[in-house]
């Protein structure tokens, strides 16, 4: 039976660092935000949703989503996040069921799904256990700005839209502080994962 692992964290704790820990470790993951990029594709029933609802202002000049543009927009728009919701998160959920009843096909023993918005959007329940990664509110901002070139308004609508990183550590299972190098995390991510049995 495959034991699936939910992997979450606030925006710029360190996700992608700790998939990139797992990958090299052998382990399967499954990426939300990759998944969300594969479906927000030009030609794709999600990109043209999308498309209907937000009109030609978020498609760029090469025919690709605007991502800027569509943040600006939910950030500054409750219900046009609602709606950007209610086009990408079922199709997200179908396609992640889709690669984790594969993974089930072919015996794999053990998959991590990312899943940044899991207890935003999410029943923690479905899964085997929920691993957490945080850092402190200032290091992810700081990571927002100066790595993703967001401005400082943006980053701050962006982290006030999750729930607090402490809410969601009483929730978690197994939690990975990313407040140090690389050789940190990763063997905090082998703690954490010895920790569930992984």
């Amino acid at each position: 039976m495959t034991r699936i692992v939910a992997l979450t964290g606030n925006i710029a704790a360190g996700k992608s660092a700790v998939t990139a820990v797992l990958r090299a470790r052998g382990i399967p993951v499954i990426d939300a935000d990759a998944i969300v990029h594969e479906l927000q594709r030009p030609g794709t029933a999600v990109f043209r949703a999308i498309h209907a609802r937000f009109g030609d202002e978020v498609v760029a000049t090469d025919g690709t989503l605007d991502r800027a543009v569509l943040r600006r927009r939910v950030l500054e728009d409750p219900v046009a996040r609602r709606d950007l919701e209610a086009i990408v998160h079922p199709a997200v959920f179908d396609r992640r069921a889709a690669l984790l009843a594969a993974a089930a096909a072919a015996a794999t023993p053990l998959v991590v799904v990312d899943i940044p918005l899991l207890f935003e959007v999410d029943d923690p329940r479905h899964y085997d256990a929920v691993l957490l990664v945080d850092a402190p509110v200032a290091e992810r901002r700081r990571r927002l700005i100066e790595l993703r070139g967001l401005d400082p308004v943006e980053a701050d609508r962006l982290i006030a839209l999750q729930l607090p990183a402490e809410l969601k550590r009483e929730r978690a299972d197994a939690i990975i502080e990313n407040d140090g190098d690389l050789d940190a995390l990763a063997e905090r991510t082998d703690r954490a994962l010895a920790t569930l049995g992984a």
